[in-house]
């Protein structure tokens, strides 16, 4: 491996292990330090595959804490990878404040390119995807209101991830806002033994998703406005 300054960035599989890549496999066993968000998480990963790195705790919680500590060690040569608990991190999982400093630092971010949840789960859908936003998660109670009444007259496919146990409040707003009508599909497990896409307007999500038990990572898929 270069000795150039890196830091780099490792998708991790979102269900099937199979989807972990065999470069990605080779960066994680030569690295220095596997950083990760839950070191229980990771460790299942980095053992499944025989890769002996060392990691360290990267997460929301300490990202700003610990952030000048990476810095340097990645300037003094040691080599670091980061990972999320599953899919690319910097899609709603911490990244972006490491990248932005190693690029301010001269240090080289090399992003793998790797397992997600919304492109699987846009694809399947039905809905054009040529032309898409992708919203991550929905405020839980400050803004979310401004922020789906902002999405209202998106043409655009629009993409959301959601926890199940919100599942059904989010389908309930995003039908009373951006109407009923709107064709959606919600896809769960994406990429594990019970994935599923489940389509239909946004009032018929609801009434479905009203009446069965709700598990398991969840994408929200949205038709964007027909002008």
């Amino acid at each position: 491996m270069s000795e150039m300054l890196v830091l780099y960035i490792v998708p991790t599989p979102v269900g099937n292990l199979e989807d972990m890549s065999l470069r990605a496999q080779r960066v994680l066993q030569e690295v220095d330090y596997v950083l990760t968000e839950d070191t229980r998480v990771t460790g299942k990963l980095l053992k499944h595959f025989g890769i002996g790195s060392k990691m360290m705790s990267y997460h929301q919680h300490n990202e700003h804490k610990v952030l000048p500590g990476l810095i340097g060690r990645i300037k003094s040569g040691e080599q670091m990878a980061l990972v999320s608990d599953a899919g690319t991190p910097g899609i709603s999982d911490p990244a972006f404040l490491l990248v932005r400093e190693c690029i301010r630092e001269g240090i080289r971010v090399e992003v793998l390119p790797g397992a997600t949840a919304f492109v699987p789960a846009l694809v399947a859908s039905g809905l054009p995807c040529e032309r898409f936003c992708f919203d991550g998660f929905l405020p839980v109670k400050k803004g979310r209101r401004l922020r789906l009444e902002s999405l209202a007259g998106e043409t655009r496919t629009m993409v959301f991830y959601e926890s199940p146990y919100r599942l059904l409040k989010t389908l309930g707003d995003l039908a009373a806002i951006l109407g009923g009508e709107r064709q959606a599909s919600v896809s769960r497990e994406i990429s594990k033994m019970h994935e599923e896409h489940i389509r239909g307007s946004l009032a018929e999500l609801y009434s479905l998703f009203s009446e069965r038990s709700i598990k398991g990572e969840i994408t929200i898929v949205v038709s964007g406005l027909v002008i």
